[in-house]
């Protein structure tokens, strides 16, 4: 990632402020005439005109080749983002709609991701991206068979609030007496992680009798399946139409590009893994400075979430690097903090 930084003089600073904010409310080129009678900064369109032609030599502004205006480049968009204050506070609505959907919020952490980047779509107009808790290490706080008849469901809660569920033809052999006693020496699984959980699981099968056998091999595969197949390591993604609100801003292909890594899961798992690597707060990825969102023209906004000091997951949005940076990294940073709250309360 780029980490170039340049200290710039008030004046100029606040006009690439200005031309940012403009550009982000009006996607067209700004002039020093709008500037000038919009900002507030009490000099002369002339004045602006210098300073803007200044931040263009230094890499801050560029011009498209059809107009006097001029527009952010991502070095631009970076020295914004980082001279403003942290901690910008949400709108009221965005304020209203996090602690409305939150209130609501079911208990399966999955499930509180879907929710959790439509609500992001929603509040930011972007596409809503999250990465949940990994199985593979997380331990479990409950492991249970459920008797439903016909029918037995394991049941898997991880302590970060993963659930996971698998519903088995209940052998004929298998009569409620053996169903408890099953259960009861699933008990001391509980704290282990999964992948642990697993391994104990495929021995306690290789001991036991056919029945409990074919049971416990059900119970492992619930764990397997949460750490190697469709629960493994993936991207909870939501309000990807969103994005094609912004063709103005975009060239088609770059927006086609964008669309096929999201649906290649994996490609965009990197790309959160790389962008969201050690912050611990918002952190906010601009175009080039890395090689995938350089390719989309696009800008990552992202936070962990976290269960006491250990990072559990990670939730943001994607979008075009004429974005709102303020209003997407308040939204991002108040829905990773609810999150976090409910990591914590399934330590608890």
């Amino acid at each position: 990632m780029v980490e170039q930084r340049h200290e710039l003089g008030l004046r100029k600073a606040a006009v690439l402020n200005a031309v940012v904010e403009e550009y982000v409310r009006s996607g067209e080129p700004v002039g020093s005439e709008t500037i000038a009678d919009s900002s507030g900064l009490g000099v002369s369109s002339a004045t602006i005109r210098n300073e803007m032609a200044a931040l263009e030599e230094l890499g801050f502004l560029t011009h498209p080749h059809t107009s006097a205006g001029r527009i952010p480049t991502d070095l631009g968009y970076r020295h914004y983002v980082d001279t403003q204050p942290h901690g910008a506070r949400l709108r009221d609505a965005q304020r209203r709609a996090i602690a409305g959907y939150f209130a609501e919020a079911i208990t399966d952490i999955e499930e509180v991701l879907k929710g959790s980047v439509q609500l992001l779509s929603r509040l930011t107009q972007y596409a809503g991206l999250a990465v949940p808790p990994g199985a593979a290490e997380e331990p479990l706080v409950r492991l249970e068979l459920i008797d439903m008849g016909p029918t037995v469901m394991v049941l898997a809660i991880g302590q970060h609030g993963r659930v996971d569920k698998r519903v088995i033809d209940r052998p004929d052999d298998v009569d409620v007496d053996l169903l408890r006693s099953l259960e009861e020496r699933l008990q001391p699984l509980r704290g282990l992680t999964y992948v642990e959980a697993q391994a104990r699981l495929l021995k306690l099968a290789a001991e036991a009798s056919t029945a409990d056998h074919d049971l416990l091999l059900h119970v492992a595969e619930t764990l397997r399946t949460a750490t190697q197949g469709e629960g493994a390591a993936h991207v909870v993604v939501g309000g990807v139409s969103n994005l094609t609100d912004e063709t103005q801003t975009w060239r088609h292909q770059t927006l086609r590009r964008l669309f096929e890594t999201l649906e290649r899961e994996q490609e965009m798992l990197q790309v959160l893994q790389d962008v969201a690597a050690d912050h611990e707060d918002v952190w906010v990825t601009i175009g080039a400075e890395h090689p995938t969102t350089g390719e989309w023209e696009a800008s990552i906004v992202t936070a962990p979430f976290r269960a006491g000091e250990a990072t559990v997951g990670t939730i943001g949005v994607v979008g075009p690097t004429r974005m709102d940076y303020l209003s997407a990294m308040a939204s991002v940073r108040a829905v990773a903090k609810r999150l976090s709250e409910i990591a914590v309360e399934h330590e608890g």
